[in-house]
C-alpha cells in the first residue's frame, strides 16, 4: 500500500497527543504573572519539552517517508509502535510535573523517551531493510551519529535519577540530558533532503 493513510493517520495521533497535553495545563486561580508562575510554570516548562520532543518526530517522520514509496505490514506494525510509545507523553508529562520533578517520574519519562527513540530505530530499520540494499533512507541516515547518541543520552539520565540521591543532582542530571537530546535535534538535519533532491532528480 501506498504511504498516504499511514502519513495522515500518524499526523492525526501527533495532533490528538499535543491536543490532550496543553489540556492538561492547569489555569491559574489569579490573574496575576505570580499565580501564573505558581499554578502553571513548571506545567509551560514540562509541556514545551514535551512538545519539542513530538514536533522532533513529527519532522524526521515526516522527511523519512519522502524516501518511501510503499510500505508493507512490518512497516505498519513498526509505525505503531512508535506512536504507541508517543502516546504516552501526555501522562508521562502531566506525572513529572504534578510530582514537581520526584525521581520516579522522571525517570518513568526517560523510559518513555527511550522507548520511543528505540522505536523509531526500529520503524527506520525495517523501512531500510525492505528497501534493500540500495536503500535510499540508508544513504540518507549514514552513520546515524545523532540516532545512536541519544538513546545513550537518555539511559545516562535514567541511571542519574535512579541512583545519585544528593539533593536534586540526578533529576537534574536526568533533565540536563533529556534537554540536551532535544536541542541537538532541534538543529536542522539536511541530510534527508539533499537525498530526497537526488531521488526526485532520479524519477
Amino acid at each position: 500500500m501506498r504511504t498516504g493513510r499511514l502519513e495522515a493517520f500518524s499526523d492525526g495521533v501527533l495532533a490528538i497527543i499535543i491536543t490532550i497535553m496543553v489540556l492538561e495545563l492547569k489555569v491559574p486561580e489569579d490573574h496575576s504573572l505570580s499565580g501564573l508562575l505558581h499554578t502553571t510554570g513548571i506545567g509551560l516548562l514540562t509541556y514545551l519539552l514535551s512538545f519539542v520532543y513530538v514536533g522532533i518526530y513529527w519532522n524526521n517522520h515526516h522527511h523519512m517517508f519522502h524516501l518511501v514509496r510503499q510500505v508493507s505490514g512490518g512497516v505498519l506494525w513498526a509505525n505503531s509502535a512508535l506512536l504507541f510509545c508517543l502516546s504516552l507523553f501526555p501522562f508521562t508529562t502531566a506525572w513529572m510535573d504534578e510530582s514537581r520533578f520526584e525521581p520516579t517520574p522522571v525517570v518513568i519519562y526517560g523510559l518513555n523517551l527511550l522507548g520511543a527513540a528505540i522505536a523509531y530505530r526500529v520503524l527506520q530499520a525495517v523501512i531500510i531493510r525492505r528497501q534493500g540494499p540500495d536503500s535510499p533512507l540508508r544513504r540518507a541516515v549514514g552513520s546515524d551519529l545523532k540516532g545512536k547518541l541519544s538513546p545513550a543520552l537518555y539511559l545516562v539520565g535514567i541511571l542519574s535519577a535512579l541512583a545519585i540521591d544528593q539533593g536534586r543532582i540526578g533529576v537534574w542530571t536526568a533533565l540536563t540530558c533529556f534537554v540536551a537530546t532535544a536541542i541537538s535535534w532541534i538543529i536542522p538535519d539536511r541530510r534527508i533532503d539533499r537525498v530526497v533532491r537526488q531521488h526526485e532528480t532520479a524519477d
